[in-house]
């Protein structure tokens, strides 16, 4: 039986109908669980969430044209839609059905290579660079935005098509025991682990800490199907012991001397137009380039390289969808804001790596901005806009202070301005101070500090944003972009109006 026909969905999802359709035989066009984005003929699934239950939204899913509605209160059925053309299954639980549709669905997708990316920092990108590797001559699709967990997983499984020949999903936690279950979902051809670090672990207190870290990435092994590999990072020394508990071949990447694939050199170079980004070498023969900055996305590269190889591509593909990688949003993303003050005009550069922190990922970011701004001109200024991060537990304070004395010792250069924003980065600010020859606390970001901040901002500045999600640090760009439009604007400076960021220079 073809899955996407209503019984298939029936099946798989373990419901019973409430409107049965007029040709259980017939053919659905896929799943949502969004009204805003339903196509046409496409299974709408009522999810209940923290602020929205689908089941409110099912008379509008059905105005769309929605072939079939998932529900799983009988309640929510209206003698109005019981009574229409659109077919209801009634299921015990929708995330439960969800999960059954996509592992069922999984299991359809024989031609189909699945690459699943875990790690404690860079799977976003790296699944971007994956599916940029394997595009060049394949057909596929990979997950959008960051759908990696018990709902994103089974969605991005579903919207693989028939025929196409690989799916890269990524696979994230928050909590011990939750990346099993999604390696059941996804069942990958090639596991990938970026990097073994300290995001989460306020939740892995009381499960051995970052060694339970390293154990809870490692069980994405647990899935990987017969004649599977598992492409691995070489630089984490406590992921090799939780490797062992699964019986998988590996293939290591990394700067360590043990790895399979080893970053022998890299630099951020001019790769063309004005393209900031990196050229490496692997294994001190074959050299790469990406447009993307900082030495640990040369790392991330790496395991798309090899994961290509383990596809069949050769190098030529595998370069060409490198430079034509797309760097993903709030990831170290580089954009030029042009600004008019304290009457001068220039440029104010900002990288913006605000999309989540970790100590790892903060240290990493703060290198990388030492790395492109190094050696700039006196007349620049180098700011540092740091915010908590979250989700460090009893650690928070120690690894605030961790990352603010790395400032102190010069991790990235000498800064003008250090910007502490939150309760924990406070510590940060404390033990940075001795780094920057200006420093400002910022308990909370409100709209009155923001403006005081960005209204402080200099032509020919280079600012680093950096902290977690939830600290909501991409504000100050929002801020800036808006500064920068107003003060273009101004007639008698004969500049014209723009929201948008530019190309151009670079500090340095």
């Amino acid at each position: 039986m073809t899955f996407w026909t209503y019984e298939g969905v029936r099946t798989a999802a373990g419901g019973a109908w409430i409107v049965r359709p007029a040709a259980p035989e017939g053919g659905i066009a896929g799943l949502s669980t969004d009204t805003r984005e339903l196509k046409a003929g496409q299974a709408f699934l009522a999810l209940k969430g923290a602020r929205y239950d689908g089941h409110a939204f099912l008379a509008q899913a059905a105005a769309a044209g929605a072939g079939l509605l998932i529900v799983s209160e009988r309640s929510a059925v209206t003698p109005g839609l019981a009574a229409g053309q659109t077919p209801v299954l009634l299921v015990p639980d929708t995330l439960a059905a969800l999960v059954r549709l996509g592992t069922a669905y999984r299991q359809s997708l024989e031609g189909c290579r699945v690459v699943a990316v875990t790690g404690s920092a860079g799977k976003t990108t790296t699944v971007r660079l994956i599916d940029s590797v394997l595009r060049t001559r394949l057909r596929g699709s990979a997950s959008v935005k960051s759908f990696n967990n018990i709902i994103g997983v089974p969605i991005t499984v579903l919207r693989a098509r028939p025929g196409d020949q690989y799916l890269v999903c990524e696979v994230g936690m928050n909590a011990p025991g939750e990346i099993a279950p999604l390696a059941e979902i996804s069942r990958p051809d090639i596991a990938v682990i970026t990097l073994i670090g300290r995001a989460h672990i306020e939740a892995f207190v009381d499960h051995g800490g970052i060694a339970g870290i390293a154990r809870e990435k490692a069980s994405l092994l647990s899935g990987v199907r017969p004649g599977g590999v598992a492409v691995v990072t070489a630089d984490s020394p406590h992921l090799p012991e939780a490797l062992r508990a699964h019986q998988v071949p590996l293939i290591t990447f990394g700067r360590s001397e043990s790895a399979d694939l080893r970053l022998t050199a890299v630099d951020h170079a001019d790769l063309g137009g004005g393209q900031l980004g990196l050229r490496f070498t692997v294994n001190g023969r074959q050299t790469y380039e990406v447009p993307l900055v900082g030495t640990h996305n040369a790392t991330n590269a790496i395991a798309a390289i090899a994961v290509g190889r383990r596809c069949g591509l050769d190098d030529e593909a595998i370069r060409e969808g490198l430079r034509r990688a797309p760097a993903p949003e709030m990831r170290m993303q580089r954009r030029v804001y042009p600004l008019t003050a304290a009457g001068r005009r220039g440029d104010v550069e900002l990288y913006n790596d605000a999309y989540n922190a970790s100590p790892e990922s903060m240290l990493a970011s703060l290198r990388t901005f030492a790395e492109i701004v190094g050696g700039r001109a006196s007349a620049n200024r180098k700011v540092l806009i740091l915010g908590d991060m979250l989700e460090m537990g009893a650690e928070s304070e120690r690894v605030h202070r961790e990352v603010g004395r790395a400032i102190a010792d010069g991790i990235a250069g000498r800064a003008d301005w250090l910007v502490a924003i939150g309760p924990a980065a406070r510590y940060l600010g404390e033990e940075g101070r001795s780094g920057a020859s200006e420093t400002l606390l910022i308990p909370e970001l409100t709209a009155p500090r923001l403006d005081d901040l960005v209204g402080r901002l200099l032509p020919g500045d280079c600012v680093l944003l950096k902290a977690s999600r939830g600290m909501g640090l991409e504000r100050v760009e929002q801020a800036l972009a808006r500064l920068s439009a107003a003060s273009q604007a101004e007639p008698k400076l004969g500049g014209r109006p723009s929201a948008a960021p530019k190309g151009g220079g670079r500090c340095g």
